[in-house]
């Protein structure tokens, strides 16, 4: 159940020869790879390539129609070690994750195909998570990729360019017998736009032929004396022939007038993925149309490793200075550029970061105010044009003084709310405990009303992160992990790894039924069926076959079960590690799968139940520990209707999606009568509309009696 189906988009995959191909970046990959004639592709979801494998699990059936195996791996490393099967043989695969978090878990099997070498393609798709919008910590991929010897594409987000780099990649690494990384932005896996497609190929060896026909190469094999062979034929043989077919197939891009015009003395060099950003803030600077028309020379590096030395010297020669654009640290390209230029004796001066941020992204702003930088040093003078609309006053106040900040948090309904909120309860009762958090939904945890975290290592690591605390005390540290990275890497280095030492730590396993933090794909865990995947294995049944003992399950909805399991754990006398798995289906997952059953139903005039919860005005005492206790998006605050009273009131808006947390939060923690629950029905039946108006009479004649004695001691 992903967040998104592309079951209609994936059609246009079947566009031929001279077909004008429109969509969005993600898809136009998997054209690519199927224009390349790909025999097999794999990998892990996680942004902003999530989408790739969700339209490559869609495309089944053109997959089969082609010949080419597709699986969701287990891990990044089980992703990058599918490309064993170029090593050998001229198979063409790719694999995909997400950045610099996916290569680490990849770097293993990565680094040993990097030193054997591939004769087949090997294209590795990396989800260049970097910026403002990331989830993770700020590093770049260039560094694998240089540290490996991998050449790494970064091509201009447009669907032309980015089908090209996927073509032009796998003969690239043919050519030099060496692996291949694409790196793609947020906004290149979404961009919108059209190129002229091809022919969908077949791989020319197929997956049977190379399996009925296996070829032995001890020489591609990481072992001595080999791995001391395979350094020499890096330097020796693949970086050299990498290089002639890139001065062979040019893949970088010169844009701008000619030598010996206006301003040609300067020059930028960018990254093809920062194209388009540079190219709006050199129409707001007055240097750009916004169809590329530049006024300075570009130099754009759909090629980032390796540079091509002439390349580089052709650009600089005839010019006192360029900037370079470069995003991140450390500054890889510009060390790279200056040696370039200095061992060749050409006298350009490089710009890059000095002009601009050492880390951080490179927004339109950022890089508008550097280049703007850059053209003042060299004593010239930008052009802006006119604004389309009126400055802003500064009179008005920022948004950030007056609009509050709204930490990021849990979906409305979610079953991991209930969970944290049970931990602050019995901390409340036995006293502060540390937290090793995992990477997931969960990890909003950190974050206020819940305040619960220490640390994070990883997905899949909550487990190990805590495994140090293991020392003579009472006190037990805590664990939580999802299920997405349980069955990642966390039962072996999580489960396992405290089995194996004893552990007398308490891990809780969030089984939401779904890698819910990547788009909500199936786990081997899901309950649902899967026509193409092995699903229904149960957590606790892993946990136990590794040899844990103590294991309790628990309704994620049941807080006072998750209070009573939570204080057990703690408190036993029982050594070994103890894990409580919580079960609750995810609700966007839910509501995705239940919504258009409930839509269908209530069309077809079928009876539909929904149950909403609410908040009594008048009985609400101002507590608001539903809030403190829960943060659901759905519960904020209304003026209180008796005049007599100042406080606020709780109120529950029409999100809400009827779990109930929110009054079982409030009888956790104090006696709160305000609450109660709706049933809306659609399409009632005749039952339920006498029901209704039973309820309505009697409601009605106590009201009028009560209303009767009012008076009457009124007067």
């Amino acid at each position: 159940m992903a967040e998104r189906s592309f079951t209609k988009e994936v059609e246009k995959l079947r566009a031929g020869d001279g077909e004008e191909f429109r969509g969005e970046g993600i898809l136009a990959v998997t054209k690519a790879l199927l224009q390349s004639g790909v025999a097999y592709v794999g990998g892990y979801q996680g942004a902003p390539i999530s989408h790739l494998m969700d339209v490559l699990s869609d495309a089944r059936d053109i997959l089969d129609e082609l010949g080419v195996h597709f699986e969701a791996s287990a891990s990044e490393a089980s992703a990058a070690a599918m490309l064993a099967a170029s090593v050998n043989y001229p198979l063409r695969g790719a694999v995909t994750w997400k950045s610099t978090v996916g290569t680490n878990v990849a770097s293993d099997a990565l680094a040993n195909v990097a030193s054997g070498g591939v004769i087949g393609g090997a294209l590795i798709i990396v989800g260049e998570d970097y910026g403002e919008g990331s989830s993770i910590m700020q590093e770049r991929s260039h560094a694998f990729a240089m540290k490996s010897q991998i050449w790494l594409l970064d091509p201009r987000p447009n669907l032309t360019s980015i089908v090209e780099a996927v073509e032009k990649g796998f003969e690239l690494s043919e050519a030099s017998n060496t692996p291949v990384m694409l790196e793609l932005r947020i906004r290149a896996c979404h961009v919108h736009g059209s190129f002229t497609a091809k022919d969908n190929r077949r791989p020319k060896m197929s997956l049977r032929e190379a399996l009925e026909n296996p070829v032995r190469d001890a020489s591609r094999i990481v072992l001595p004396p080999a791995n001391f062979a395979h350094e020499q034929e890096k330097i020796s043989a693949r970086w050299p022939a990498a290089l002639e077919w890139l001065k062979a197939n040019p893949m970088n891009e010169f844009f701008g007038p000619p030598a010996g015009e206006t301003n040609s003395d300067i020059g930028i060099i960018v990254q093809g993925g920062l194209y388009n950003t540079l190219i709006r803030a050199m129409e707001l600077s007055g240097l750009s149309d916004s169809f590329g028309d530049v006024r300075l020379p570009l130099y754009v590096l759909n090629v980032t490793y390796p540079l091509i030395e002439d390349e580089v010297v052709k650009f600089c020669a005839d010019k006192k200075a360029v900037l370079l654009i470069e995003e991140g640290q450390p500054d890889y390209i510009e060390q790279a550029i200056n040696s370039i230029l200095r061992r060749r004796e050409v006298t350009a001066k490089v710009f890059g970061k000095d002009l601009l941020p050492m880390a951080g992204e490179y927004t339109g702003a950022v890089i508008k105010a550097g280049l703007e930088k850059f053209i003042k040093a060299q004593g010239l003078h930008t052009n802006p044009p006119a604004p389309a609309l009126a400055p802003v006053s500064a009179d008005i106040t920022a948004l950030g003084d007056v609009v509050p900040p709204r930490p990021a948090g849990f979906c409305t309904g979610c079953p991991e709310r209930p969970i944290f909120t049970a931990m602050t309860l019995v901390q409340d009762q036995l006293g502060p405990f540390h937290v090793s958090c995992d990477i997931g939904c969960h990890l909003f945890s950190i974050l206020p009303p819940f305040n619960i975290g220490n640390t994070t290592m990883g997905y899949g690591l909550g487990a190990a992160g805590a495994s140090a605390f293991t020392t003579e005390t009472s006190r037990r540290a805590i664990a939580v992990m999802g299920d997405g990275g349980f069955w990642h890497n966390g039962l072996t280095s999580g489960v396992g790894n405290a089995v194996f030492n004893n552990s007398d730590n308490v891990l809780v396993i969030v089984d939401n039924e779904y890698a819910a933090a990547t788009g909500g794909q199936h786990l081997l865990s899901s309950r649902a069926e899967n026509p193409t995947r092995s699903t229904r294995h149960p957590i606790v049944q892993a946990v136990r076959g590794v040899g844990v003992k103590w294991v309790r399950k628990v309704d994620s909805f049941d807080i006072e079960g998750m209070k009573e399991t939570l204080t057990e754990a703690l408190t036993t006398k029982d050594s070994g590690p103890k894990v409580i798995v919580v079960h609750g289906e995810c609700q966007l997952s839910r509501q995705r799968r239940v919504g258009p059953l409930f839509r269908k139903a209530r069309e077809a005039g079928k009876r539909v139940l929904r149950q909403r919860f609410g908040v009594d005005a008048n009985t609400c005492t101002g507590d608001h520990a539903c809030i403190r206790l829960s943060g659901c998006p759905s519960l904020t605050l209304r003026d209180n209707p008796d005049p007599l009273r100042d406080d606020p009131v709780a109120y529950v808006d029409n999100s809400c999606v009827g779990c109930g947390v929110c009054g079982s939060v409030a009888h956790a923690a104090v006696l709160c009568p305000s609450f109660y629950r709706t049933d809306i029905i659609s399409n009632p039946n005749i039952l339920d509309r006498f029901a209704a108006w039973l309820r309505g009479a009697i409601i009605t004649r106590l009201q009028d009696s009560a209303a009767r004695r009012r008076a009457a001691r009124a007067l």
